[in-house]
């Protein structure tokens, strides 16, 4: 490829932005199409699954965004367009589509629409366009001249094609991964209901000779230690947006300045458990010492009764995340008190089987970790590829 040979373009001499709902006059109005709310948008995800369909007459009269299949669609307003939510159009209801009033719909006129998506889903493109949004804050939008104008070196037809083949290998291998991910955590899952469940048997390693009836308060100590965020010299904040539903590992954190109110002091070791709106399944295990959301319950193994690292994943367990959810109190948001869980009672295995049972548990979460790993690392090398195009 010779990227000398490439012509310099801007988006809005190659695509057409917002097309007209002219063309669809002569199509009967009660022809059934398809509608994509802002959420069914992917980040950084190319294909997307409709929310719904309706009538074509009953779309076409509003201010809708109006799109057909190859089309691509961008989000424009804060916070999803800085997040990625972008989406290739694929398999409309009788080829036509109608979304949210927050699209750019880019149609593909000198550029191939697979390359186009991977263009304006590129960090590259992200991070230049949150330059130029406009308006206050929590209500920014990115401006359609910023997309029409964005220049880019376009390459002939035939090597457009090639690049769009290359993006959509890596994509594919990406998917690959998450569903080896989605297996291997609905494998763990499955093996967590079976060593908790009543029928006291896990393969042939345990059998009912094996378990115990506990109380939570016997295994787990609460910790609330208060800290004001202005007045630490912590330097790590984790608040329940932090934490990833099924999974022991805090992979993002923020800062105490960020924040305000009392918080809770956590250690290295200490358990935070997301109390408030249970159902999200939010538990993971802190690797530093810093301060957490008081809609979290800081928890401590009693290693008189249980194997430090078996509680998060008893915790993780549907048996205890159901229960949680059944003790929890309130309607909007409803949340646990430590008195209830307390005393809950559970059957666990025996403290003296529990090493082995967390050596298996631990084999899953560095095996899904890997996978973590390759995922990053597909994902590094399509965006350094875009770079390589774009810069």
């Amino acid at each position: 490829m010779r990227k000398d040979k490439w012509e310099l373009v801007k988006l809005g001499g190659i695509c057409e932005i917002d097309p007209s709902k002219r063309e669809l006059a002569d199509i009967a109005s009660d022809t059934l199409v398809s509608f994509a709310e802002m959420a069914d948008l992917n980040e950084k995800r190319p294909y997307f699954n409709f929310s719904r369909k309706s009538n074509l007459g009953v779309l076409k009269k509003g201010g809708l965004s109006y799109f057909k299949d190859a089309d691509v669609l961008l989000a424009k307003m804060t916070p999803c367009f800085e997040n990625g939510k972008s989406g290739l159009v694929a398999g409309c209801l009788n080829g036509i589509g109608f979304g949210s009033t927050e699209f750019f719909v880019l149609r593909g006129v000198k550029i191939d629409p697979y390359l186009l998506y991977s263009i304006i889903s590129s960090d590259f493109f992200i991070d230049s366009g949150k330059l130029m949004m406009l308006g206050t804050t929590g209500r920014k939008r990115l401006m359609k001249d910023f997309v029409a104008n964005y220049q880019i070196p376009l390459p002939p037809l035939e090597e457009q094609k090639q690049i769009a083949a290359l993006f959509q290998s890596i994509e594919t291998a990406i998917e690959q991964v998450e569903v080896q991910e989605k297996n291997l955590q609905n494998l763990k899952n499955q093996l967590l209901c079976e060593l908790f469940s009543e029928a006291l048997q896990f393969t042939n390693y345990l059998n009912k000779n094996d378990f115990e009836k506990i109380k939570f308060e016997k295994i787990a100590l609460n910790i609330s230690e208060r800290v004001e965020p202005q007045k630490t010299t912590l330097d790590t904040y984790v608040g329940l947006e932090h934490l990833d539903p099924d999974n022991l590992v805090i992979a993002r954190t923020g800062k105490p300045d960020d924040v305000i109110g009392t918080k809770l002091k956590i250690y290295k070791g200490d358990i935070i458990f997301g109390k408030r709106r249970a159902y999200q399944r939010k538990v993971a295990v802190s690797h530093f010492d810093g301060i957490a959301s008081a809609h979290s319950m800081i928890l401590r193994a009693n290693e008189k009764y249980i194997e430090k690292e078996f509680l998060p994943f008893f915790m993780q367990s549907d048996v205890f995340m159901n229960r949680a959810v059944q003790i929890s109190e309130g309607s909007l948001s409803p949340t646990i008190k430590w008195k209830t869980l307390a005393a809950q009672e559970f059957i666990l295995p025996k403290k003296e089987k529990q090493k082995e049972l967390t050596k298996l548990f631990k084999q899953f979460d560095t095996t899904r970790d890997q996978l973590k790993q390759q995922k990053t690392t597909l994902k590094n090398l399509k965006q350094k590829l875009l770079s390589e195009i774009l810069g």
